[in-house]
């Protein structure tokens, strides 16, 4: 079960309590997580929703120990290695950049980034759900990533995502350790307008 029992932020309007409670930390324990686990966030992010229905979102995944993980591991950048090689699981998020229109030709896939994100999302929410968390990256090496999981071509990389059991910030470097907290939220007057910008 999580570390993070409650963690302080307040929603300024009535939701939903699993929206101000997902947060991303970075550090984990070293508990690992079962396939029948991963397989659980992998259909929560199936059941994201899609322009078209065209689900354009592509995750290759691995558990710590297997050497799937290490090359994915060895392509962050920035903080990332120092804590993200804890998870249990990484994930490795892309988007396919096309869709066979009505006359059986690949066009460009607009939405493909934003449903592919919405797949992050359900994927977050159902670690959250299942007491683990879900910490999603950009600071990683394009290109040996692609190399790492043999991305095809017409695809793009979106994040790279840790998951697993949260654990104590002490196990972090001090810099990090002062990070290892929810983070606020604009206001949604902020975030939105009524009618037009």
């Amino acid at each position: 079960m999580s570390l993070d029992m409650s963690n302080g932020r307040k929603p300024d309007h009535p939701v939903t309590p699993m929206f101000p409670s997902r947060w991303s930390p970075r550090s984990f324990t070293d508990r690992e997580m079962s396939v029948a686990e991963v397989m659980s966030l992998l259909e929560a992010a199936r059941w994201a929703p899609s322009a078209s229905n065209h689900q354009p979102w592509r995750l290759v995944w691995a558990r710590r120990g297997e050497a799937g993980f290490a090359a994915i591991a060895d392509t962050l950048t920035g903080n990332n290695p120092l804590w993200a090689g804890k998870a249990a699981v990484l994930f490795a998020v892309a988007s396919k950049d096309t869709v066979t229109n009505r006359e059986g030709a690949e066009v460009p896939n607009r939405t493909a980034g934003f449903d592919t994100g919405a797949a992050w999302m359900s994927l977050a929410l159902q670690a959250q759900e299942m007491g683990l968390f879900a910490h999603a990256m950009a600071g990683f090496d394009k290109d040996r990533l692609a190399a790492a999981v043999d991305l095809p071509e017409g695809h793009t990389l979106q994040c790279v995502v840790a998951a697993g059991e949260q654990g104590p910030a002490e196990a972090l470097p001090d810099h990090l350790r002062e990070r290892e907290k929810p983070s606020g939220r604009k206001p949604v007057g902020e975030i939105s307008v009524r009618g037009r910008f």
